[in-house]
């Protein structure tokens, strides 16, 4: 199913085609700008504005809670009707050690917010808890796609695996350009997008 959207393309492989393009450009922009500072660390708010910021050229529901119900494989995240008792839930979680950081980010995870693009935002986001609370971030070039995935999906019973991944990869390199956009490029790849390198857009 293609996703209606707003520049009316209606072919699969160029919108994620034009998606991958527009959406790692404002990527590379949140950091240059400086916008990214002003990111609300930790809540549903703050992910909106991400998942705002990077899609709302491409997608009327750009930063917008979902309407439907979705799943993953034979994984169902949590379902509409308790989606915003759910993200009212995630923002009250504490943030303060790198366990809890890792919980907070699994349960976002499950909310699944919007309708697209959640893993690219929410990844952004959840380096931005680790940079103001740790004075860390994640080096994600450090971070085997499979393994991440595995131990993502793996996540909802039992984090342990998800835990030792993160924590192997974090870097006191918290302001890094190419800390940031190189791992902008390895989170696009985690979902299969490798067209374009952010750098050169």
């Amino acid at each position: 199913m293609i996703l209606e959207n707003k520049l009316n393309i209606n072919d699969q492989a160029s919108l994620a085609r034009v998606e991958e393009e527009i959406s790692k450009r404002k990527a590379k922009q949140l950091f240059d700008s400086g916008d990214i500072d002003n990111v609300e660390v930790g809540t549903h708010a703050g992910l909106a504005f991400i998942h705002g910021y990077l899609f709302d050229e491409i997608y009327h529901f750009a930063g917008k809670l979902r309407e439907v119900n979705i799943a993953k494989g034979s994984f169902r995240f949590s379902p509409v009707m308790y989606l915003k008792p759910s993200l009212k839930n995630i923002d009250q979680m504490p943030q303060n050690t790198f366990e809890k950081i890792v919980e907070k980010y699994v349960e976002m995870n499950v909310a699944h917010p919007f309708r697209d693009g959640n893993g690219r935002a929410t990844r952004i986001w959840l380096d931005l808890i680790f940079k103001q609370e740790l004075q860390q971030v994640v080096d994600w070039n450090l971070i085997n796609k499979e393994d991440y995935l595995m131990a993502m999906e793996r996540s909802v019973v039992k984090d342990i695996e998800i835990k030792h991944l993160l924590k192997q990869a974090l870097t006191s390199k918290i302001n890094d350009r190419e800390v940031y956009i190189k791992g902008i490029d390895v989170s696009y790849y985690y979902e299969g997008y490798t067209t374009f390198k952010t750098d050169e857009l």
